[in-house]
């Protein structure tokens, strides 16, 4: 095993170089503050969630002598984090910028602190999700407040008369979409109870899909199935461990798994396994609620059978992955004051329920209080209870791609693909297991180096 340590210093100094009354109150113009606010935001999946976006945030900045412009940025093809990356080192573009999931950490050097924004969110509504510090509050600060859209898990996404007609599962009985769960059913809910449907489901026509690409879902539905057999690449002490026993057995069940997935998963985007399920040829994805919600447009027949539910359980636990999405402030921004008071506008109860009802439930928000209080995912239909099980309600661990490794080194994992790149040099180009694991124990040196 080898065994490489790096301060967090030097990976920073590596990275560098490459109140309740301001939300009742219009907002103030001021010498430094009056103009315009360019938000950069996430193009949304689900229909007509970016339309009610944009004119939130444009209808407070005429109401407080603000112009604001709103652009949707996808992440199809790593666009977001391209533009990013672009507006970063030429310290030019929007005031607002999202930031998903690691790229707090990935540009802290360039990401304005707000902690009196998020103090004052905290204040008024309550605690964040403890992920929100975790991934936003770094070097004593926070870099980034909860977006007020976007935020997703990776649950199962299931066909319901699929499974029970050509694998003998009831998931409805499993997870059930109210709050009588049987546990000895769930416990029975494992990997390798998966892995038999998952044939069954292929023999009849019907696989299962993920991308097995350095695409953001790619990454997050390996992740959550490398820490359920507890197989890291990373520790939380910064050492690489690729080399393990647990890396291997995960490489064995995904050599297995793969022969009953469509061949194309090593070229699929994010949108892959969206059109896979709605197609109807898909039997089942890691995902939002995004193809459900687009299913109900396109293919209403589709949508009717669709389930959310908790994904499998492995040797060590049932994971699934998350992706809390922030909105951070560039520090060249010429607009500072009034983009902070924008976070803070965008945080309000009622600005975030009309986001989470118009994303049809995609969103979970990272303020608490606000997910406690909204019971759109007990009532959503098409059927009955599609999403009561998107919000986590059993034993499922909340992670993200790269765990346990610490942030600034889990966003590089994430952004070099190492998971899904891993796991195709294996089951698409015909490494050994160790051949493949020399490749990620190089790799990640070098993401040690820089």
């Amino acid at each position: 095993m080898v065994q490489t340590k790096r301060s967090r210093r030097q990976f920073l100094r590596a990275v560098t170089a490459a109140g309740a009354a301001a939300f009742a109150m219009p907002y103030v113009k001021t010498a430094s503050s009056a103009g315009t606010l360019h938000v950069g935001a996430w193009d949304h999946w689900v229909p007509g969630a970016n339309a009610v976006l944009r004119t939130i945030c444009e209808d407070w900045g005429a109401a407080n002598g603000i112009e604001v412009t709103v652009d949707f940025i996808t992440s199809i093809g790593n666009k977001l984090l391209l533009t990013a990356q672009a507006e970063s080192r030429a310290k030019t573009g929007h005031d607002i910028y999202v930031q998903p999931l690691w790229f707090p950490s990935m540009f802290r050097h360039r990401l304005e602190p707000v902690d009196d924004v998020v103090e004052d969110i905290i204040s008024e509504h309550g605690a964040l999700s403890p992920s929100a510090k975790f991934l936003a509050y770094l070097d004593n600060a926070w870099l980034a407040s909860p977006s007020p859209q976007g935020s997703l898990n990776y649950a199962s996404v299931s066909r319901l008369d699929l499974y029970e007609r050509y694998a003998g599962v009831d998931l409805k009985s499993i997870f059930p979409g109210s709050d009588t769960r049987d546990p000895a059913l769930v416990e029975s809910w494992t990997y390798d109870a998966f892995l038999d449907a998952a044939a069954k489901l292929h023999a009849a026509g019907t696989s299962f899909g993920a991308p097995i690409a350095p695409t953001p879902d790619g990454n997050q539905w390996l992740g959550a199935l490398f820490a359920a057999y507890g197989a890291e690449v990373v520790s939380e002490s910064v050492d690489i461990t690729v080399d393990s026993d647990e890396i291997r057995t995960v490489l064995e069940y995904l050599s297995r798994l793969t022969q009953y997935m469509p061949e194309s998963v090593y070229a699929w985007d994010d949108a892959s396994n969206n059109r896979w399920l709605i197609s109807g040829k898909g039997s089942v994805i890691f995902n939002p609620p995004s193809a459900w919600a687009v299913a109900n447009r396109d293919n209403p027949e589709v949508a009717k059978q669709v389930w959310h539910h908790d994904a499998p359980r492995g040797p060590k636990g049932r994971f699934r992955a998350d992706t809390p999405f922030f909105w951070g402030i560039w520090d060249f921004s010429e607009n500072i004051s009034a983009a902070k008071d924008l976070l803070r506008y965008v945080a309000r109860r009622d600005v975030v329920d009309t986001l989470v009802s118009a994303a049809q439930g995609f969103d979970i928000p990272l303020i608490i209080s606000h997910y406690k209080s909204n019971d759109l995912w007990d009532k959503s239909k098409p059927p009955k209870g599609v999403l009561y099980n998107y919000p986590i309600r059993g034993d499922e661990q909340p992670m993200a791609a790269g765990y346990p490794a610490p942030p600034e080194y889990a966003a590089q994992i994430s952004a070099q693909g190492i998971l899904p790149n891993l796991v195709a040099r294996v089951t698409q180009g015909g490494d050994s297991f160790d051949d493949a694991i020399g490749w990620a124990e190089n790799e990640l040196q070098g993401i040690m180096r820089r």
